[in-house]
């Protein structure tokens, strides 16, 4: 499988963000896992939390339809009986699969007063054609007990919208959840100005595949490699279900 990383600047017109986005993941083959940043399409656009849930409707029939033949996971503001939420989606061969809304809302950047949080029981491991997927939604990266909630899966995604302040803070992070779990880690970040992005694809080894000048980061996952390194490091991963 070949895991993506898309790394995209988030404009106001949301529109034309999905225009760009529909571009880049029909350039992508077939067989691919996609990740796209935290609200790439709207941002966290606090003023217009209405629109952004409306759009966000139409945006995910469309994303749908591009999920023939490949997986991909990607943030919506969603408006639902208690208030709004960020919500990841995972399209796969046109299908809804799995929908998981933020829990652990970043209180720096006001989520808190904006959103509600989602519901901790759908932080798990979720199984996609023999792979064991998990997410970790921006922020949520920095809690171990998170850590042990995604403990075994081969794939963790991470969308985020990170700051550049931070920048170091996010790519430790992400390389030692690859290499502390074994298994492949896909952090897709902003490439907005005041972004970190340092956006790819982590190893269970910890090679870093990270590129901020694309658009496009990718890598091919191998379970051979997951599968070679809790053999040979044992910590028990192994035995995880």
């Amino acid at each position: 499988m070949n895991l993506i990383a898309l790394q995209t600047k988030t404009t106001k017109d949301f529109k034309q963000n999905l225009k760009d986005l529909k571009e880049l993941i029909t350039s992508c083959e077939d067989n691919s896992f996609i990740l796209a940043p935290e609200l790439c399409l709207t941002g966290f656009c606090y003023e217009r939390m209405d629109e952004a849930s409306e759009f966000a409707s139409k945006a995910i029939k469309k994303i749908k339809k591009l999920s023939k033949n490949k997986t991909i996971a990607i943030t919506f503001i969603e408006r639902q009986d208690l208030g709004f939420f960020n919500t990841l989606y995972i399209f796969h061969n046109k299908e809804i699969i799995h929908i998981q809304s933020k829990h652990r809302l970043f209180p720096l950047g006001n989520e808190p007063e904006h959103f509600e949080s989602g519901k901790l029981d759908n932080m798990k491991i979720l199984n996609i054609n023999g792979i064991k997927v998990a997410v970790l939604i921006c922020f949520e990266i920095r809690f171990p007990q998170y850590w042990l909630k995604v403990l075994g899966a081969d794939l963790i995604l991470n969308p985020s919208m990170w700051g550049a302040k931070r920048k170091n803070h996010y790519e430790t992070m992400t390389k030692a959840l690859a290499v502390a779990n074994q298994c492949y880690v896909l952090a897709a970040n902003s490439a907005d100005d005041n972004m970190a992005k340092s956006s790819g694809i982590i190893t269970p080894w910890g090679e870093e595949i990270r590129d901020d000048s694309k658009e496009i980061i990718s890598h091919k996952m191998n379970l051979e490699e997951i599968k070679k390194i809790r053999k040979y490091i044992d910590i028990g991963l192994k035995k995880c279900k």
